[in-house]
This record gives structure tokens, sequence and C-alpha cells, in this order.
């Protein structure tokens, strides 16, 4: 099984530094409407409550069932949110850390972000190099301002 790299490439015109914070609750909230679980990994445990509380509130149409790795019970929700490596296994990984995680081959599929803020652009030109180095399959999407929030 070859690994698939989704990375999400957000307008410059952003001023929010945490605006993929954003695209990674539209992402999980997609794939919940797909059927599919996903592990939300986060950079730490602030991180982590940041994403648990983003899910309940940026959209008020949409429920998307997530929880804390931990919490709930042992299969954990659909949607599971850590700062560590993950205990049950799903297809699909959104990584908001600076780094490609050590455990990344054992996902079919990882969405990724390229943040306007020129620091976190340059952690992404650095995941990409490293996935590319892999053998993982990848792809670049441009995300519109106006699809930000509708659209993956």
């Amino acid at each position: 099984m070859q690994t698939q790299v989704e990375f999400f490439v957000l307008p410059d015109t952003e001023a929010d530094n945490n605006d993929y914070l954003l695209q990674a609750c539209v992402h999980a909230a997609n794939l919940y409407r797909q059927n599919i679980r996903a592990y939300i990994y986060t950079e730490d445990l602030n991180q982590a409550h940041d994403i648990d509380e983003l899910l309940w509130s940026f959209d008020p149409q949409a429920f998307v069932p997530h929880n804390l790795v931990g919490e709930g019970n042992k299969q954990g929700a659909a949607i599971e949110i850590g700062h560590q490596p993950p205990k049950n296994r799903r297809p699909v990984l959104i990584n908001l850390t600076t780094q490609v995680p050590n455990f990344a081959n054992q996902y079919q599929q990882i969405i990724d972000f390229v943040p306007a803020n020129s620091t976190l652009k340059q952690h992404a030109r650095e995941r990409f190099k490293q996935y590319r180095s892999m053998g993982f399959s990848l792809n670049t999407h441009q995300t519109k301002q106006e699809q930000a929030i509708t659209e993956s």
C-alpha cells in the first residue's frame, strides 16, 4: 500500500496563523460524512484542546463525533485527536505538526497543510521533501479563500 499525501495550500491573504486548524476541521467533517475514521495529530496538548473546541463550533450545522485520545470508549470516536502516536488504526491522518510523524507509513492517506505563515510554510516544504523521500504519492491542491470553509 502506497501512502497518498494530500497537501492543501492555504491562501496567502489569510491573516490568521491558525487557518490550517479550521481546514483540519473541515476535512474531519468531510471524512466523517464519508464514514471514514481519522486521527488528527497535533503539535502538543494545547493544540489538541484547540482542535477539540473548534470541532464543536466551526460549523453550527455539522456534528462531528470526536474525542481526545484516552477519552470515550476504547475504539474512540470517528475523529480522534492527540499529540502522541495513535493507539487505534485509522486509514487517514490529518497532520498538524511541523514534522512528518514517525508512524506516517501506517496510513493510507495523509492530509497536510501549507499555511500562509512563512515559518509554517517552510516547515511544510520540508515535510513535502521528506514524504517524497519516503516514497509516498504526493498531490497539492490550492484552497481558495471562498472555499476555505465550504469545501476541501
